[in-house]
């Protein structure tokens, strides 16, 4: 069944005709991703996509999140264990499974997306279900054995402008290096994520030190060693093209220890001793760091706080990380933020981009410092949010606060290549909506929301994180 032209707006006749409108505005404009987890080798290899299921249910764990709450083990979608034990194989084994039970997609999301895959990428209206499976499977697999679509291909296909990826403090940014030598137009942005580096009580710490040593070529012993490496990293990031930093934290707690404490800490991290609230305190030190080295080399640094990672310890010790176990958490900006934007928050060099997994902070906290602080700007609804009521709860609590050009745009956040036209388009569907419900109560003119939602769809994405 193809998908419905007016999917998303409000079914009012005279709201939903605003929509259609303010939608034509954006619906062809080219896609601004600054925020996302693209692997870059997709586009440096530039090799035919594998089997439909090892391309759309295998890496996406919000599909296959939803088919283990149903009782699905991981390892019958073919999902890798840690120990190397046995998982299925048989893609069209997989794929039958996933078709089976896409029906526990209905009115998600992750539904959504998938039915704007199916269509818009390969053509396929026929619903997806058991009966189906088979043939929209070797639908798919006849096409993404087409030159049309490769990744780069699809990348100018999407309309992509720029997609910004997720690295590694210690990556070599090699795949980033060969799209660059390749002489291929398109741009992929790299992006300084330093959680592994941080985080002075993971098991795997002192190795990360020990690659960011080799990666920076300074070698790491100490605290002040260590923040030079760090900034090194980030020159050589910024040399690449990034144009922003993450963070990734469970609180966005900040606080500014003395060299003296700091030093200490990472002395007690290097001998195997730092504890927990030493990790915090740490953390929260860091993250006024990266502030001042934002400040200095303008990278905008974003902060994204409030996940509880991996509550499902069988899953994270048989399977590993990001395997959908990942819970939000309550979470408190204004108190633990005040240091940092008390010491950077009026610098016209800095910006920081907040985002949250806790609604209940969008009115109360988040639009309210977004609307005072230069420096502050407001992600889109992220992850468990990025679904139509979501955008539409964000856009009613932080809007009469905050405005909507203390916000950020849209950005997609995904691991999946073929889905980033399908989230774009959801978006900007849900802020032609609600733009013309501020349209037909008289809270905008027409001519005001067509300038918003070209702002919103393009234009503050590209201003927010330096991207002209």
């Amino acid at each position: 069944m193809p998908l419905h032209p007016d999917r998303y707006f409000d079914p009012n006749p005279a709201a939903r005709d605003l929509a259609r409108s303010l939608y034509a505005q954006v619906a062809h404009l080219p896609l601004v991703c600054p925020h996302g987890h693209v692997d870059p080798r997709i586009l440096a290899d530039n090799t035919p996509f594998p089997d439909p299921a090892a391309l759309i249910v295998i890496p996406d764990h919000y599909v296959f999140r939803m088919l283990y709450s149903q009782g699905i083990p991981l390892e019958r979608l073919g999902i890798p264990r840690l120990d190397g034990g046995p998982v299925e194989t048989d893609s069209r084994k997989i794929w039958q499974l996933f078709a089976d039970h896409f029906y526990l997609f209905r009115g998600t999301p992750t539904g959504c997306w998938l039915k704007h895959e199916l269509e818009e990428v390969f053509g396929i209206t026929e619903r997806l279900h058991g009966g189906s499976a088979m043939r929209i499977y070797d639908a798919i697999a006849e096409k993404l054995a087409a030159p049309e679509f490769l990744p780069r291909a699809l990348f100018a296909r999407f309309r992509i402008e720029v997609l910004c990826t997720t690295d590694a403090a210690t990556d070599t940014l090699d795949d980033h290096r060969r799209i660059r030598e390749s002489g291929w137009h398109g741009r992929v942005l790299p992006t300084f994520r330093p959680d592994a580096v941080v985080n002075i009580v993971h098991p795997a710490w002192r190795e990360q030190i020990a690659r960011l040593s080799h990666a920076s070529g300074i070698d790491v012993g100490d605290y002040a060693s260590f923040i030079r490496a760090l900034e090194q990293r980030r020159a050589f990031f910024k040399e690449m093209g990034a144009s922003a930093t993450d963070h990734g934290v469970v609180s966005p707690y900040t606080a500014e220890l003395s060299a003296e404490e700091a030093e200490g800490l990472f002395a007690q991290a290097l001998a195997g001793t730092a504890s927990e609230d030493d990790a915090a305190r740490f953390t929260g030190h860091m993250l006024m760091e990266f502030a001042r080295m934002s400040c200095d080399d303008g990278l905008v640094m974003q902060l994204h706080p409030g996940s509880y990672r991996n509550h499902n310890r069988w899953i994270f010790e048989t399977f590993g990380p990001d395997k959908g176990c990942d819970i939000p958490q309550a979470t408190e900006f204004t108190r633990n933020l005040l240091p940092l934007l008390n010491k950077y928050g009026n610098e016209p060099k800095f910006r920081l981009v907040l985002f949250t997994l806790d609604e209940s902070t969008y009115a109360r906290e988040l639009a309210p410092l977004a609307g005072h602080y230069p420096a502050v700007r407001l992600g889109p609804a992220w992850w468990f949010f990025d679904s139509i009521e979501g955008m539409l709860r964000y856009r009613r609590a932080v809007t009469e606060t905050a405005g909507f050009y203390n916000t950020a745009g849209f950005n997609d956040d995904t691991r999946a290549f073929l889905s980033i036209p399908a989230r774009h388009d959801l978006c900007r569907r849900v802020d032609a909506c609600y733009l013309a419900d501020l349209v037909s109560r008289h809270i905008l003119e027409p001519d005001e929301a067509e300038e918003v939602i070209v702002d919103l769809a393009y234009g503050l994405a590209k201003k927010t994180y330096h991207l002209a």
